[in-house]
């Protein structure tokens, strides 16, 4: 699928109709991880060769990191689901902020950027509006490694100062194991000089596949997925040919789809233990999950309430906890579901209680009371994984949903309803009057 074919799908004001009430069967395909994807993408300006990118989803955040790219120098070309990066042409440290406002994960450049040129200059990142996500971790460690970092009129500017322009290794310890940050500095470091030391690094599976993807790219970096990485700095890196792993959160919400309309569903291709949290709380549910080496099967029939605490990989995902919400509001039960990541990841609830969920609000924490049944109304996705929330709680409810904010959706979800659709889903994109 071209750029251009992903931008036509974003209309005025676009929504889903769905007809709920309707079982489920058959086998669905995750595509590839949006969240990996991304990064992977930034690791291009760290080498003049081709960086290859296979198993890319067709989303409208891989088409905002593909302009932000191309506005640097790269050259961007796509080929299916194949993209192919070239770094021989950057021409600039600069990112525009148009592009960094809209998709958070452009501030990713500023670490490779640093690496490459020496010198970066990204404005604070934008994206889905669930939190402050402060970036003062990705400073702190940028500065461990030598660079000299202000922060002006929302701009971060960073400059690597002496002879050589080149980034110093260092220990770098993360107040709390964050994702980006990690990201960040991983690509930061594989220039530097000497060894870098990352402490209480973030482990989910989307940072060890940057890391493979790194080392296939000539680097030198060891133990990614757990809390200590160490990466001896090289002078250059080269071209790769890499694929990106399955989405797990997309794979979450498959799984989550099946159980919230009691139906069987094959989910193909899944890492079992990129979802252990998950599949242990499905389990708990009462949902039966077998794997057969590439995919997992889901049998749901009767759900009981379980509780569940949102926390950094390998706990519970906070990507989908809205989702999960969704099938509890339909459990047999009162189920308690602790936010822990996010201030604004409960935006979702007064969505659901307008479908007739029965849900009671305390700080970040929502204590969910099953009902035999949610009922179809207009409800408004208000972040990514809210949307995603609004479309399961859809699939379940008697009569009509009509879902808003699709243009979050469409971020994070390659075709989502054609997916559902073809397992007996009645999804219908129309644009709102």
């Amino acid at each position: 699928m071209t750029l251009a074919a992903v931008r036509s799908r974003v209309v005025l004001n676009p929504q889903l109709e769905i007809a709920g009430g309707r079982q489920l069967s058959g086998e669905l395909t995750v595509s590839g991880a949006k969240n990996s994807a991304l990064v992977l993408m930034a690791t291009c300006l760290l080498s003049r060769d081709t960086v290859r990118l296979r198993n890319v989803p067709p989303l409208t955040d891989i088409t905002g990191m593909g302009e932000m790219l191309s506005s640097l120098g790269a050259q961007v070309v796509r080929k299916g689901d194949v993209l192919e990066l070239t770094g021989d042409r950057i021409s600039s440290a600069a990112a525009p902020y148009e592009l960094v406002n809209s998709l958070r994960a452009s501030f990713f450049c500023i670490g490779p950027l640093l690496a490459r040129m020496g010198m970066a200059r990204v404005p604070l990142p934008g994206g889905c509006q669930i939190g402050t996500r402060p970036v003062v971790e990705h400073v702190k460690g940028l500065k461990a490694l030598g660079a000299q970092v202000t922060i002006e009129h929302g701009v971060v500017n960073a400059v690597v100062p002496g002879r050589g322009h080149r980034l110093k290794g260092g220990r770098i310890h993360l107040d709390c194991p964050s994702v980006g940050a990690t990201e960040t500095l991983m690509m930061a470091a594989v220039l530097a000089d000497g060894e870098t030391v990352i402490d209480n690094a973030a482990q989910e599976p989307e940072v060890v596949d940057l890391a493979g993807l790194l080392i296939a790219m000539g680097a030198r970096v060891r133990g990614a997925g757990t809390p200590t990485i160490t990466i001896v700095g090289v002078e250059r890196l080269h071209g790769a040919d890499y694929a990106v792993i399955p989405d797990r959160i997309e794979a979450g919400t498959l799984l989550l789809a099946a159980a919230i309309t009691r139906s069987n569903l094959r989910i193909t291709p899944v890492i079992p233990e990129h979802l252990g949290a998950v599949i242990t709380k499905l389990e708990e549910a009462g949902c039966v999950i077998s794997h057969d080496g590439i995919g997992l099967t889901i049998e749901a029939r009767q759900i009981n309430a379980v509780d569940l605490r949102t926390q950094p990989f390998p706990g519970f995902p906070t990507d989908l906890q809205a989702p999960f919400m969704s099938l509890l509001a339909t459990a047999r039960g009162t189920s308690v579901i602790t936010e822990n990541i996010f201030e604004n990841r409960l935006q979702h609830v007064a969505e659901l209680q307008r479908m007739g969920a029965a849900i009671r609000m305390q700080g970040n924490t929502a204590f969910v009371e099953g009902v035999p049944r949610l009922s179809g109304a207009p409800v408004q996705g208000t972040d990514l994984r809210a949307a995603a929330a609004m479309v399961l709680a859809g699939l379940a409810a008697d009569g009509i949903t009509t879902v808003s904010g699709i243009e979050y959706l469409d971020r994070g979800y390659a075709f989502l309803e054609e997916k559902l659709n073809a397992v007996g889903a009645l999804i219908r994109r129309v644009n709102a009057a």
